[in-house]
């Protein structure tokens, strides 16, 4: 690795604390809490010592219609609820769920993309546990040897590399948060929210292992509430869903970039959002042009403008600040503002698509 590689992606780790939008605080001291276990085996979420990411007994393994981007990382995402209790469906809002309730995700790289079989390098699993005071974020960074994860609330920076789908090997130096960080993103109003069980990201089928040698595909809200995890839920056809980004099949051109926008920027541009103030609202679900972007004017972009005058120009993505954004790595301008040091090129396509094919309208005056 380069050594201004590194001296970037330390200093990059440094800003993301730094951003006020972001909902971080360098005065709050980093949890380091002795209730939480050292070890992510302690928690009992997997078989074996989780290498291979299957779910232990009690577990319920998911994915998202729509997932978040995240430097090309694959992701295992898990719930576990206390024995005996049951989350509440919401219809436009993340479940609710009972104390004790944990939340893990993993992120790893594959050896090879174009074949699974040579395995994948786990990098962290994160961990959201509801405790009686809230929900809490704890960091786990997996071993070299890949048996376990140790808590580490400081984060840390992973030189990665893989070879990608279509056989070119890519590096990365990948930012792992520290504990204070995953407010950034899960902090909505006063509290720490889960963001990716909601209805309409969940509402997709899931092949779920049924025994050694067999797997059942199955609706995944119809299984929740099958397997006693989920109560007072509709049927999958009458709860809501939100298209696949990169499946045309799954909705229009602006419902595939409106998902996009949503999982990958609304966790902070919402009403409630660590970006509220911004007056940028990404939600799939806001249907005011001008509060998801087109022709409003940032509040303060400072050089992350550009120099362009507004957030979506109709029919023109090289004038748009989205499109600026989303193409940069700089810590200062690009959009995410964490946990990112790739680009996602197929995304950004996606949403240039999405503006270059809205109708142009008279552009307004200052």
């Amino acid at each position: 690795m380069w050594a201004g590689d590194r001296l970037f992606a330390c200093a990059a780790l440094l800003v993301m604390c730094l951003f006020a939008a972001s909902g971080c605080s360098t005065s709050e001291p980093v949890s380091t809490a002795p209730e939480h276990p050292e070890k992510l085996s302690e928690f009992g979420l997997f078989t074996g010592n989780g290498s291979t990411q299957d779910a232990a007994e009690g577990v319920v393994p998911y994915d998202l219609n729509s997932p978040l981007f995240t430097d090309y990382t694959d992701k295992f995402r898990f719930v576990k609820l206390p024995a005996g209790t049951t989350a509440e469906y919401r219809a436009d809002d993340v479940f609710e769920f009972p104390v004790g309730t944990i939340i893990a995700k993993t992120f790893a790289y594959p050896v090879d993309a174009r074949d699974p079989a040579k395995g994948r390098r786990l990098l962290e699993t994160r961990i959201l546990k509801h405790e009686p005071d809230g929900w809490v974020g704890i960091p786990y960074i997996w071993n070299d040897e890949q048996t376990d994860a140790v808590r580490d609330v400081a984060g840390d920076v992973l030189p990665v590399s893989w070879i990608d789908e279509h056989g070119a090997e890519r590096k990365n130096d990948y930012i792992i948060p520290n504990a204070n960080q995953c407010k950034g993103c899960h902090k909505q109003g006063d509290d720490m929210q889960p963001l990716g069980p909601k209805a309409r990201h969940l509402n997709k089928d899931y092949t779920y292992h049924d025994g050694p040698d067999s797997t059942v595909t199955e609706n995944q809200l119809a299984h929740w509430k099958r397997v006693g995890a989920l109560k007072d839920s509709p049927e999958p056809a009458e709860a809501p869903r939100l298209a696949v980004w990169n499946d045309p099949h799954t909705g229009t051109l602006d419902e595939r970039a409106r998902a996009w926008l949503e999982i990958n920027c609304a966790h902070c541009h919402n009403p409630i959002g660590p970006a509220r103030n911004s007056g940028l609202n990404l939600l799939a679900s806001q249907v005011n042009p001008r509060e998801f972007g087109i022709y409003k004017t940032p509040v303060a972009a400072g050089r992350g403008s550009g120099g362009h005058e507004f957030d979506i120009v109709p029919g023109h993505p090289e004038e748009s600040i989205f499109i600026f954004r989303l193409l940069s790595t700089d810590a200062g301008i690009m959009m995410p503002e964490l946990g990112k040091r790739l680009v996602h090129t197929e995304g950004v396509e996606l949403i240039r698509e999405w503006i270059a094919a809205m109708p142009e309208e008279t552009r307004p005056t200052r």
